[in-house]
């Protein structure tokens, strides 16, 4: 069937696993929408789809795309606008770069990523990729602020079926390393422009000679936005790495790193290559000229830098010095010790807000080398929200850890709306190209924030507008309203840019009457106070910026719920309109591994059971669409279901993956719409497809248990072939046969 010019639900085609198992599940979803003249279309958001529209000049016109991230952004500042989003990747330059390969080896002609661009060509080539890296799709979909939280339904049955959490002992060694100044905390200015200062802004660096270099023009500032600046001294983080590594040592536990430079694309992999540089000092000190040669570039990770260390004529001599220095630094924290993945091996491995809740679910535990368990010195550079871990580290070891079957919920509504607070990510990131200063001045001539800068340093400006401000804290004040849950504005008075929010937050409590029902406390004070009143048994409303924001709706949900995959998040778009988002994506890597060698998919799809359900709802009120409601009551069925009868996906190869719980889902919407009496039609027409359903049971699931453990050909990773995908993904021909 042709897809509608406008359809009334978009579902995103994205990347990895959340892909994967939609190849199963978006041929269920359509089946079941069509009956009530609900039509679901596509958009290509994934790595691949985004490189391709990109670089249309060679490819034939089978293999051009339009592009859908460009759509989307304007469909989404739209009254009609109902997407549901799944999570795709934002790429590193090493995910970025493979993605290039496979699709160069599949026939696409595109142009190969520059790493150090010098013709105009080339800078020109890099500045089209390096707008694909890192958070390049959220920042466009997200028009509207965050409301994230458990299901109820989800949060109930992992209070009934709690997953398993590690011991924490008080003498644990395991701890938070920070900065003690010269990072992005300690550096910051804020401002809220004002009408004088409204319009044009412009970064400029300014050398020592008063050379002036224009870093980002014509950038508008609008009256009411808080801008922000800082910098991060590229002196005192090596200093400060080096000190982790020897004090790592002397203690006799773990080294890690944990950053994100997927979300920060400029900023992170900097911070990261520091690390790697501070690691590997002495190689790089004794063998520069070699590793200059081969292009190495740590900031690509450990892996790159071995790689092209494996192809110099003297590899050998420097590999030996590497074994040599690795036998004297301390032991380094493991992404895959099977594999010999470092924590530094891969930037885009070591996520922040999956890698820390996991340390601190496993009781302040992570695995060496060998795959031994042990305590770790968790290394987060900059002030900004490294508190939050540090305080739920000293809680833990004080407390033991959380008890899932007891503890309450923290949910989150996050300022993200109109790219509020996109650290590092922007282009309003730069690293100093030589000592000098780097200042924003004003469409009026002002010079707003300026700072001192020395080679390297790491500098950011971010903005927040005046409409995204308002539109949250008013969502802050209807969410309390409804919950009566304590609600804390998670903002520091003596940070510069929470301080202006600050200003903004009090005033509007004030005026509402509603000051009373609402805390304002620092990161360090807010999280204790969560982690208190959860463990209570009650719940708690964190309001936060963006960047925390990503990282809470991840720590309290991998606590409390063993997973952040299952959060139900609804973006409530300022124009009207609905994006819906089904959860974390950091562990589909892993997934889609277990995929390719095993036939299994342990990817849970309960976000997008949830999202489903709430998307057909916002759907029958906006264009009252009665059948549509009922559709998404019915969903709503399914999904308790799935939870209630324990069909989520099992990890193990040979028990129910993501393709079982599909069955079960589509299975438990039939019944569910069979047996409702507010739609006699949609009764009438579900009842035979829920007896054939369930009629069927033993023929779908043998199916679909044959299918497993053989290698699965997908045909390619960021770009898979649709035909093979849908042969690892769609195995049962009885199931096949009744949903069409």
């Amino acid at each position: 069937m042709a897809e509608k010019s406008n359809p009334d639900i978009l579902y995103t085609i994205v990347d990895e696993a959340p892909e994967l198992a939609s190849a199963s599940f978006l041929p269920i979803i359509r089946k079941f929408a069509a009956a009530a003249g609900v039509s679901v279309g596509t958009k290509d958001i994934s790595l691949a789809g985004r490189i391709i529209s990109t670089f249309p000049e060679n490819l034939t016109d089978a293999q051009r795309q339009s592009d859908d991230l460009a759509e989307l952004g304007e469909l989404v500042k739209t009254p009609s606008a109902n997407v549901i989003k799944l999570p795709n990747i934002s790429a590193s330059v090493p995910q970025l770069v493979a993605a290039i390969e496979e699709l160069q080896g599949q026939g696409y002609d595109i142009p190969t990523y520059p790493e150090e661009p010098a013709t105009d060509e080339e800078k020109m080539i890099r500045a089209r990729y390096d707008a694909i890296k890192g958070s390049a799709v959220n920042p466009v979909l997200r028009e509207g602020n965050s409301d994230r939280r458990a299901a109820r339904a989800v949060k109930n049955f992992a209070q009934k079926n709690p997953h398993s959490m590690g011991t924490w002992a008080s003498d644990s060694k395991t701890h938070v390393s920070s900065m003690s100044g010269n990072d992005f905390y300690s550096n910051e200015k804020s401002a809220t422009i004002t009408a004088a200062q409204a319009g044009t802004a412009k970064i400029e660096f300014v050398g020592k000679d008063g050379t002036v270099t224009v870093l980002k023009d014509a950038w508008p500032l609008e009256e009411g936005t808080v801008a922000d600046a800082t910098f991060m001294s590229a002196k005192a983080l090596s200093g400060f790495l080096a000190e982790q590594i020897e004090a790592t040592k002397a203690d006799g536990i773990m080294f890690s790193l944990h950053m994100k430079a997927t979300m920060m694309k400029v900023s992170d992999p900097i911070i990261f290559g520091h690390a790697v540089k501070a690691w590997l000092a002495p190689i790089f000190d004794k063998y520069a000229a070699d590793l200059d040669a081969a292009g190495v570039n740590p900031n690509s990770g450990m892996g790159d830098v071995l790689a092209r260390i494996a192809e110099l004529p003297n590899a050998a001599a420097i590999q030996g010095d590497i074994e040599a220095l690795t036998a004297d630094r301390p032991a380094m924290y493991m992404v895959d010790s099977d594999k010999g993945i470092t924590n530094l091996h891969v930037p885009s491995d070591v996520i922040i807000d999956a890698s820390m809740p996991a340390v601190i679910r496993a009781g302040g535990k992570g695995w060496d080398a060998t795959g031994a368990k042990g305590d770790v010195n968790c290394v987060i550079p900059d002030n900004c929200y490294a508190p939050v871990y540090d305080e739920s580290v000293k809680f833990f070891k004080a407390n033991g850890a959380l008890d899932p079957s007891t503890a309450g919920a923290v949910a989150n509504v996050g300022l993200m709306a109109q790219k509020a607070e996109e650290y590092g990510s922007h282009p309003t990131t730069f690293q100093a190209p030589a000592d000098g200063t780097i200042r924003i001045v004003l469409a009026n001539g002002e010079t707003l924030h300026s700072h001192e800068v020395e080679r390297g340093d790491i500098w950011r400006s971010c903005t927040v507008k005046k409409a995204p401000i308002e539109n949250w804290i008013q969502l802050a004040m209807d969410r309390q309203r409804l919950t009566g849950s304590e609600a804390i504005f998670w903002l520091d008075a003596s940070r510069a840019h929470d301080a202006q929010l600050i200003a903004y937050v009090k005033p509007a409590l004030e005026a509402a009457g509603v000051a009373d029902n609402f805390l304002i406390m620092a990161p360090r004070e807010a999280t204790r106070q969560s982690l208190e009143t959860i463990t209570a048994g009650k719940d708690s409303i964190a309001i936060t910026g963006n960047v925390l924001r990503d990282y809470l709706t991840d720590l309290f949900p991998i606590l409390e719920l063993g997973t952040s995959a299952k959060m139900l998040s609804i973006v409530k778009l300022m124009q009207g309109g609905g994006l819906f988002e089904t959860g974390a994506g950091g562990s589909a890597p892993k997934h889609v591994q277990q995929l390719v060698e095993e036939s299994h998919l342990r990817w849970d799809s309960m976000g997008e059971f949830c999202a489903l359900g709430e998307s057909l709802n916002f759907l029958a009120d906006a264009q009252g669409n009665a059948k549509a409601g009922v559709l998404g009551a019915a969903a709503e069925v399914a999904t308790q279901g799935i939870l209630d009868d324990n069909r989520s996906p099992s990890r193990k190869v040979g028990e129910p993956d993501n393709r079982d719980s599909h069955y079960w889902f589509s299975r438990y919407w039939a019944e569910a719409l069979a047996a409702q009496t507010d739609d006699a039609e949609l009764a009438a027409e579900f009842a035979p497809v829920a007896a054939e359903l369930a009629g069927q049971e033993a023929a779908i699931l043998s199916e679909l248990a044959a299918a497993q453990g053989p290698v699965a050909d997908l045909g390619g990773y960021y770009k898979t072939d649709p035909a093979k995908t849908a042969a690892v993904m769609r195995p049962s021909a009885t199931l096949n046969a009744i949903i069409g």
